[in-house]
């Protein structure tokens, strides 16, 4: 009966199992042959000792061929009892190890069959017992069924238990690559955003300019050029995570880009400033793209929606928290009306929350927008 081969495991898990093998192998022939000398055998040398060597040796593959070691230590019960070498040590504990691992496989069907057979041959066989003692005869065949369902159950039990841990793991892997691909989108969309608005800009300016001023034309459309090809940098670092299902899935983008990012917004029309407090070199690189995309995408709307001329973009590193602040004086949220969250503000606000912060979006009381991100230092104390 030809068994599947096991999935290798790492190496630490491969030793223990040998171990484990090796230590039941030989549990296996010392309490064999115990029990055997216990219950009257005299002669252990003859017999007895090569049926324990046997049912031990098999142990020692009963991984690779649970069901054939199974019926080879029934086989070898079988004919150790045919041969006249009466033990009272039973039919079915000899080969308990062997039952419990065929259990834990996907022919565990066969195993009850096996397990039967053995017993009503057991029953047979001890025949004689029940005219001398219908007591003992009853206690040694239940006992021998009920260590046979217990062994069952157990294979059984251990089986459901490593398939639920199997698939937990699959699980925990799908979610994690779940959540890395939607941080990616959030990473795409923040790309894509900020380039079609500094873009966009650029192209307006070099249409309105073609023919008045042909330099200042060619110069919108040189930077429409240079933003779209750092686009097109990041876009491809992207692609590259998702096709390497890498959990790194940040763009080269980080604090560095920043002075790039304001010029990009400072050529599109807007009067931008940046203050800086405490120590950027100090931030942490995951906290850094973060606090990277929330300008980025904040200054994209800004130019996007907003109608404003002037931002300013105010960061303070502190040891524990970083804050970071984008206003602008555009014609924020008309009427009073409620703030409709977009793809970009809800990403920023999943992107500070994944990093147990909080960002704030709305209208400022003399006119224009802000937004506010709180953003804890990995691995600071409150």
């Amino acid at each position: 009966m030809a068994e599947p081969s096991p999935r290798r495991e790492p190496a630490p898990v491969r030793h223990l199992a040998r171990i484990t093998d090796i230590t039941l192998a030989v549990l296996t022939l010392v309490f064999f042959v115990a029990v055997a000398l216990a219950t009257g055998v005299r002669g252990p040398w003859q017999d007895t000792i090569q049926l324990g060597l046997l049912l031990g040796a098999l142990l020692l593959v009963r991984r690779r061929w649970p069901m054939t070691v199974l019926l080879l230590s029934v086989g070898g019960i079988f004919v150790y009892h045919l041969t006249g070498h009466w033990s009272p040590s039973g039919w079915i504990w000899p080969a308990a190890v062997a039952y419990f691992t065929a259990a834990t496989t996907p022919r565990v069907r066969w195993v009850p069959a096996i397990g039967l057979a053995q017993l009503v041959y057991s029953a047979v066989d001890a025949r004689w017992i029940l005219d001398k003692n219908p007591t003992r005869y009853l206690v040694h065949v239940a006992g021998e069924g009920l260590l046979l369902a217990i062994l069952i159950a157990a294979g059984l039990t251990y089986a459901a238990a490593m398939r639920w841990r199997k698939q937990l793991r699959e699980t925990d892997h799908r979610a994690h690559a779940a959540e890395e691909r939607l941080r990616v989108s959030h990473e795409v969309h923040d790309v894509i955003a900020h380039t079609l608005a500094v873009v966009g800009v650029q192209l307006n300016v070099a249409a309105d300019a073609l023919e008045e001023d042909p330099p200042a034309a060619a110069a919108a459309l040189r930077l429409a050029k240079d933003v779209r090809n750092r686009a097109m940098t990041d876009l491809r670092t992207l692609i590259t995570t998702l096709r390497d299902d890498s959990s790194d899935t940040a763009p080269q983008a980080d604090l560095a880009s920043l002075d790039t990012l304001i010029a990009d917004a400072r050529t599109a029309g807007l009067e931008v400033t940046l203050d800086e407090h405490g120590d950027r070199a100090a931030v942490p690189a995951i906290t850094a793209i973060a606090i990277y995309r929330v300008v980025q995408e904040s200054l994209a709307n800004t130019l996007k929606h907003a109608g404003a001329s002037k931002a300013e973009v105010t960061i303070g590193y502190q040891p524990r928290s970083i804050t970071v602040e984008i206003t602008d004086n555009g014609r924020g949220v008309p009427g009073g009306a409620e703030v409709t969250e977009g793809h970009g503000l809800a990403g920023m606000r999943e992107r500070v929350s994944a990093l147990g912060g909080a960002l704030t979006a709305g209208p400022v009381p003399d006119g224009g927008f802000a937004v506010r991100a709180d953003i804890p230092v990995a691995g600071s104390t409150a």
